[in-house]
């Protein structure tokens, strides 16, 4: 079940298949193909010169750049020349770029253009930056360098810091190894979704979230894979790259299947090319869009549960009749998952809605420089994610909410999640949120934010379209439109941006 043989450290697994199919593409972007022995010796080069250039073991290394080729060589050369990696963002601002650069303690900054003006404002502001490695003077190399020479990689050691996307607070640094990360390639991506060598992915994903370096970057990495990189999601791109008939598997999260679903069918396209399954991530996705994707295309779309203090995934479904729409899956294989009581810790009885807890080797290490939040989420070698849950009778889980995203309305809690899917369920809809706003006499109320289709409805229908399918307290009081619903790269609802925006327009 678990392909153990795929944890491995970044230099093996390169070998290993620069050995095998040393002219075989391993990722691709719109400006260049690198071959799987090409990434070898780059990743290998540059990881000398890292080296060469004063990185000690175990020191930070900020990869500031746009979703590409370079990003992957920057940061498996990282990996490889005993350092750890630190994602960012191309459109961090100024606080969140310094935040992290500060914070991780980075040695070296690999950037480009893009980052240029908020590199100079860092700089303007009295901060003595690392080196910093520019991308448009090509990344540097040392001819002749022999990966024999490069630090033993312990595959247990940080390997990784990976920035929450700070929808309820302060991002964290959370800390990965590359066993973590490649353990679920090993438990899922493979045995589950079957990724394998013959494929061809697509990935449209920000790569510096944990679910995109996780199967976008290690994923291939682990099975030999071929990897086409998005710059950016475009609905109209992707299809117009699917209908080309190479791409054989798509990770994604609920927002972008769900654009691509409504491109589709502005457009009469009914077929995906070689397409044969698509991953769910990253945030909730709604039953009546998994049924209707696949009803479309006749491509799988499996929806599963993962957050970046597990090196993304903790559940997911198998391909197959037997998954249920709305449900996040199973366990992985090896991973141990509870449904608790957050007042008592005790556990819930089957159906019940409770706080999930897991434990596994997925587990991260660590928030960096951050002891007492460590301590509080990591207890007795269960991780406590803050997300609500369910089983049901086969052990199938259905994530409901967050504990600090319920909308608590006079006592009765609420889902944002559910209001949501009601709400998508009208015709005018494209998308929405739902968030919580005070009041005087109920504590907070349901207040949905809708993104309209061509047509919009009003408020009224819309509200009593809610009333259909929703109990009388989980009605929004208010409906908003807005031109596009505020997330994070992993999909995940800004939510606070939203409250904040409604309470400065009372």
């Amino acid at each position: 079940m678990i392909r153990f043989d795929l944890i491995a450290s970044v230099g093996d697994l390169l070998q290993r298949h620069a050995t095998a199919t040393p002219d075989k593409p391993a990722y691709i972007d719109d400006s260049r193909t690198i071959t799987w022995a090409a990434l070898e010796t780059e990743t290998a080069a540059l990881a000398h010169d890292l080296v060469a250039g004063g990185l000690q073991p175990g020191r930070s290394v900020a990869v500031w750049l746009p979703n590409s080729v370079d990003w992957v060589v920057a940061t498996l050369a990282t990996l490889r020349a005993g350092g750890v990696a630190v994602p960012i963002t191309v459109e961090a601002t100024f606080n969140e770029a310094d935040y992290r650069i500060e914070d991780s303690g980075a040695q070296v900054i690999f950037a480009d253009a893009s980052t240029r003006s908020v590199m100079e404002q860092i700089e303007a502001s009295g901060r003595t930056l690392p080196r910093i490695i520019w991308r448009e003077a090509g990344l540097p190399t040392i001819s002749g360098a022999d990966a024999r020479q490069l630090p033993v990689e312990d595959i247990h050691a940080p390997a990784f810091i990976v920035y929450t996307s700070g929808t309820t607070g302060k991002p964290k640094g959370v800390v990965l190894s590359q066993h973590s990360m490649l353990w679920v390639s090993a438990a899922c991506w493979v045995p589950i979704a079957g990724l394998s060598a013959d494929d061809v992915v697509l990935s449209p994903l920000p790569l510096f979230h944990s679910y995109a370096i996780n199967i976008s970057v290690l994923g291939i990495l682990a099975t030999g894979a071929t990897e086409r990189i998005m710059g950016k999601f475009s609905p109209g791109r992707a299809l117009e790259i699917l209908q080309q008939g190479e791409v054989t598997l798509m990770p994604g999260v609920p927002t972008m299947f769900h654009y691509l679903l409504l491109t589709a069918r502005e457009n009469k396209v009914a077929s995906l090319g070689r397409l044969r399954v698509c991953i769910s991530a990253g945030a909730i996705l709604p039953a009546a869009l998994n049924r209707d994707f696949e009803a479309q295309f006749g491509v799988e779309l499996l929806d599963g549960y993962g957050i970046t203090e597990t090196s993304t995934m903790v559940t997911m479904n198998w391909p197959g009749k037997s998954r249920i729409m709305g449900s996040c899956g199973l366990p992985l294989p090896g991973v141990a998952v509870r449904i608790v009581d957050p007042a008592t810790g005790l556990d819930c009885v089957r159906g019940e809605e409770g706080e999930l807890i897991c434990s596994g080797p997925n587990l991260m290490q660590r928030y960096l420089n951050k002891p007492e939040e460590t301590e509080k989420a990591l207890r007795n070698g269960w991780y406590h994610t803050g997300d609500l849950a369910r089983a049901d009778e086969n052990g199938f889980l259905t994530i409901t909410g967050r504990l600090k995203e319920l909308v608590i309305r006079g006592g009765q809690n609420i889902s944002p999640a559910e209001v949501e899917e009601a709400l998508l369920e009208h015709p005018a809809v494209r998308d929405a949120a739902v968030v919580g706003v005070p009041h005087e006499t109920l504590g907070e109320v349901p207040v949905a934010y809708v993104v309209w289709g061509e047509e919009p409805a009003a408020a009224d229908d819309l509200i009593a379209h809610c009333r259909k399918l929703l109990a009388a307290y989980k009605i929004p009081t208010d409906v908003k439109a807005i031109d596009a619903i505020p997330r994070t790269g992993s999909g995940k609802t800004i939510r606070f941006k939203l409250r904040d925006h409604y309470i400065s327009e009372r």
